[in-house]
């Protein structure tokens, strides 16, 4: 299966501060792919690192088979939407789609035009006039018409309100389908991930956590509910992720090929949030247990 992106002990240091570490993965192409995780994970860090604006500090990446960013040619392949979908405030709408048409070589300008046409946007209005969510359906429309093989996108609707993140992930979806594009997503909003995304990476304490086809990670996973009881009585091939507990009663993500039969439980399918959210509890725990080791 072709890798739109592979990495291998990737690391990226700040200083003393390591942002990503030991981050070892492959992405398969032709995915929408959600990463997600905390602040601070290094999800800003791996996409830097994946367009080209850093050098790995450890380890190595390849995008789309080559070094990101190393040639023009290597550039042209990848579109990057930064956070906050920056635009110039002082260019207008149609000034900003002939700088696309000036710097891309695969730029489709025919697109570009049919795709603000259909939004709404006045060519003569300048950026800094349009709301957020125009603002950011113009950064979309400069990453799609560059015509990339893979479009990065760095928390590009946190800022925008339901209706706007809606219209915009709806646009990504209808995109990436028209286009058979490979999209790289971060946001920590679960919900918009769950609306677009068919494979995800969690990225916890600068490492991956879990990464995998969403059907697939959800199939493989229970929520377990019951008594407060032992999880190491649990079968072999068993393996707790997270644990909550109150009031007597104890709530489990457990991942294994077949669920718990036994009748003191109610077993249901997690949803993608309490799956994510499992597995960042689940590196805060170790983290924790980390720090109480080092303090013996």
């Amino acid at each position: 299966m072709t890798s739109v992106l592979q990495a291998h002990a990737l690391g990226r240091r700040y200083g003393r501060r390591w942002a990503l570490r030991e981050c070892t993965i492959d992405i398969p192409a032709g995915h929408v792919v959600g990463l997600v995780g905390p602040n601070g994970a290094g999800k800003t860090t791996l996409l830097k690192l994946a367009g080209g604006q850093l050098r790995p500090t450890t380890g190595g990446i390849t995008v789309l088979g080559g070094r990101p960013g190393d040639t023009p040619a290597q550039l042209a392949k990848v579109g990057f939407v930064a956070q906050d979908t920056p635009v110039y405030a002082g260019l207008t709408v149609a000034e900003h789609l002939r700088l696309g048409s000036r710097l891309n070589p695969r730029w489709d300008a025919a697109m570009a035009r049919e795709r603000i046409a259909r939004l709404g946007l006045v060519p003569a209005q300048r950026a800094g006039r349009l709301s957020g969510g125009q603002r950011a359906q113009l950064a979309l429309t400069l990453g799609l018409a560059k015509r990339p093989e893979l479009l990065i996108l760095d928390e590009p609707v946190a800022a925008l309100d339901p209706l706007a993140r809606l219209e915009f992930l709806r646009g990504l979806t209808e995109a990436a389908a028209a286009q058979r594009l490979s999209v790289l997503l971060s946001s920590h909003l679960v919900s918009d991930l769950e609306r677009v995304c068919d494979y995800v990476i969690v990225l916890a304490g600068s490492r991956v956590q879990l990464a995998g086809k969403v059907d697939r990670l959800l199939a493989a996973h229970h929520r377990l509910t019951g008594p407060r009881g032992d999880p190491g009585l649990f079968p072999a091939g068993h393996h707790v992720v997270s644990a909550g507990h109150s009031e007597g009663r104890s709530t489990y993500v457990v991942r294994a090929d077949a669920p718990i039969h036994d009748p003191a439980w109610t077993v249901a399918r997690p949803s993608l949030e309490d799956l994510v959210l499992a597995y960042m509890d689940k590196r805060a725990a170790d983290d924790r247990r980390a720090v109480q080791e080092v303090r013996r």
